[in-house]
């Protein structure tokens, strides 16, 4: 059997190795500690028995739990921790593909002889993390990717889970549908409303019912759930770590217009934009994630005309996706804005002869983020965030989210 390990660490983990006195009580990761409106990042195992949920406010947290402790998020540390745990996954194969900073598909295929069975190198790597780093891990092994990345979180947090093409039937089509990776709220819904319920349910279901329900969707997760996933881990270097950037809030209150909507929509572009111009990056492709107060939820993309590391580009697009895919059946409880398909920004671009007006918004730009840098984030804003403060009255700078290459790139 070839091996394919999925290997997660945690933000949370990384936190409680900085702060040992907080490591057996619930912690959560997140962005502004003081803000009603932020969002958990993430949440160590004593905060997600108690039924913390990542993405969720941070005062519905602690409704749940009042002995909660929230950490500022610290990307610089997670991306340390992500570069020392994959120069440990080096030392047993070249071909190591990132799913975001902490997770990692490690093809160790052809090694028996060097370093053993997958699960034997798995049991090594979940070591050395543990005495290199200080960190758990857990770790799924299967000949799949799809099936070793459910493996890692069926054991958690410190364990290596073994799924063949032997045993899968039974370890692996008990599980709830909602545990398949890309097997999200709407599609968990419908593929319920059609008495499918687990992922042998699925499996088990004629392909062409599934491709009328779910178009070619339904095709790809039979193929998920039957283990029919022959995807390669691609080797290090062949895709960046980071893939995208986006920034979300849950809102103080209920967006009930789309002037309430805008508002936020510049809010977000604004910290988007900011950090793109901070790594040298424009996006060609701008995204939006919709959450109505009935928390379902949807996403929607669109191509911008050039790259840009522009606010007012990326929030004319995001605003264009809302208007043209949102209905108002429901008030709006979180929004998202993301900046993806990035490319350096001193690329060779083919300009406009004619208009240099971008060029004026980009210098423009560049001195807003000096501006913000030396007096502040409030130093300067658009007059429009002045119209309503309880809904712009927050930085999302540090409530942001780094986005993983999706799995079908």
């Amino acid at each position: 059997m070839t091996s394919k390990a999925y290997l997660s660490l945690f933000y949370a983990s990384v936190e409680c190795l900085y702060r040992p006195e907080i490591r057996n009580k619930p912690v959560i990761v997140c962005g502004d500690i003081e803000a009603r409106h932020g969002i958990v990042l993430a949440k160590n195992y004593p905060a997600k028995a108690l039924g913390v949920k990542t993405g969720e406010a941070i005062w519905q947290a602690k409704q749940k739990c009042s002995g909660l402790v929230a950490v500022q998020a610290d990307y610089s540390k997670y991306l340390r921790f992500s570069k020392l745990a994959r120069k440990i996954y080096a030392d047993y194969s070249d071909n190591i593909e990132a799913f975001g900073i902490d997770e990692n598909w490690v093809d160790v295929s052809g090694t028996e002889k060097i370093f053993g069975t997958g699960p034997e190198i798995a049991d090594v790597i979940r070591k050395r993390l543990r005495d290199e780093l200080g960190l758990t891990g857990s770790v799924g092994v299967s000949w799949n990717k799809i099936f070793a990345k459910l493996g890692s979180d069926m054991k958690k947090p410190d364990a290596t889970t073994v799924i063949t093409q032997d045993n899968f039937r039974q370890t692996v089509w008990p599980l709830p549908v909602g545990d398949l990776l890309y097997v999200g709220r709407s599609t968990k819904r419908k593929l319920e409303n059609r008495a499918i319920y687990t992922i042998g349910d699925l499996g088990k279901r004629d392909v062409n019912d599934l491709k009328l329900l779910l178009g070619i969707w339904g095709e790809t997760l039979w193929y998920f759930a039957n283990g029919f996933d022959s995807a390669p881990v691609r080797q290090a270097g062949e895709e960046r770590l980071i893939k995208s950037v986006g920034n979300s809030t849950t809102t103080p209150r209920d967006l009930i217009n789309n002037d309430d909507v805008k508002l936020i929509i510049y809010v977000l572009a604004e910290s988007v934009a900011a950090r793109l111009r901070k790594h040298g990056l424009k996006c060609k492709t701008v995204a939006i994630s919709v959450r109505g107060n009935d928390l379902m939820s949807f996403e929607r993309q669109g191509k911008v005309l050039g790259p840009t590391f522009l606010s007012g580009d990326i929030a004319k697009k995001a605003m264009e996706l809302f208007i043209e895919n949102y209905r108002w059946d429901n008030p709006i409880r979180s929004l998202g804005v993301r900046g993806s398909d990035l490319v350096t920004a001193d690329s060779h671009l083919q300009l406009d002869l004619f208009d240099i007006s971008n060029l004026n918004a980009e210098a423009l730009a560049v001195t807003v983020d000096n501006l913000h840098k030396r007096f502040g984030h409030y130093s300067i804003q658009r007059c429009s965030m002045l119209l309503d403060r309880e809904l712009t009255g927050f930085n999302p700078k540090e409530d942001h989210v780094i986005h993983p290459v999706s799995y079908f790139k």
